[in-house]
């Protein structure tokens, strides 16, 4: 009987321990990473440094000599230990300046649900305020928490941003993701025309493209 009692404690706490781990909102966070790792983690990394163009290589998930000095690079620029090493403070800037294949594409469905009717430089322009909310501190921490804000973009609330994105979408994201920021660091933006918040006014305005008044 005491056996038996045993046994299915540890089978109580096994199943405890599964169900914090997969208890929604508890992410887990990336682990450290070097040269040798090979895991999707690595994947998720080069992706991100290809696409600020620190990454040449192939996307294979193997964290080799090409990984470890596009992670130099990178570290260098942003004012972080340039050791080559992808730990909690690396990981921490390169999730507030890029995005994984996921985030890019709720980037450019969002761009298209917005601004498919802007010029080129007015839909980089959508996306570097997303980008631009990603790494204020007044805003949420991940892209996908700045996009479903609530009230946060109109394609959201009537259901644009599930439309399909063309490639120009795609592209605008890309840019806006390397760096190029049409607003002069934006927070905000809104159709003069269609705007009903007062709130929004009140905002101090940088410039106006296309339709759109970019504010801070």
């Amino acid at each position: 009987m005491l056996h038996q009692q045993k046994r299915i404690t540890v089978m109580l706490l096994a199943f405890l321990a599964v169900a914090i781990l997969v208890m929604p909102g508890t992410a887990m966070a990336a682990p450290d990473l070097q040269v040798g790792s090979k895991n999707g983690d690595v994947w998720d990394l080069q992706y991100r440094l290809q696409i600020l163009g620190y990454y040449q290589g192939k996307l294979d998930g193997v964290y080799g000599s090409r990984t470890y000095q596009a992670v130099k690079q990178f570290q260098r620029n942003y004012g972080l230990a340039a050791d080559g090493l992808t730990g909690k403070r690396t990981w921490n800037v390169l999730k507030k300046v890029s995005v994984n294949r996921a985030e890019m594409q709720m980037l450019a469905q969002l761009v298209y649900g917005e601004a498919r009717g802007e010029s080129y430089v007015g839909q980089v322009a959508v996306a570097a305020v997303v980008m631009n909310r990603l790494q204020s501190d007044r805003f949420p921490n991940t892209l996908k928490e700045v996009i479903f804000e609530p009230y946060a973009f109109t394609a959201i609330d009537d259901g644009q941003y599930w439309l399909t994105p063309d490639k120009t979408a795609y592209q605008a994201a890309l840019d806006a993701v390397r760096g190029w920021d049409p607003t002069g660091n934006a927070l905000y933006y809104f159709n003069p025309d269609t705007a009903t918040s007062a709130w929004i006014w009140t905002r101090p305005q940088i410039k106006k493209i296309g339709s759109h008044i970019f504010a801070r």
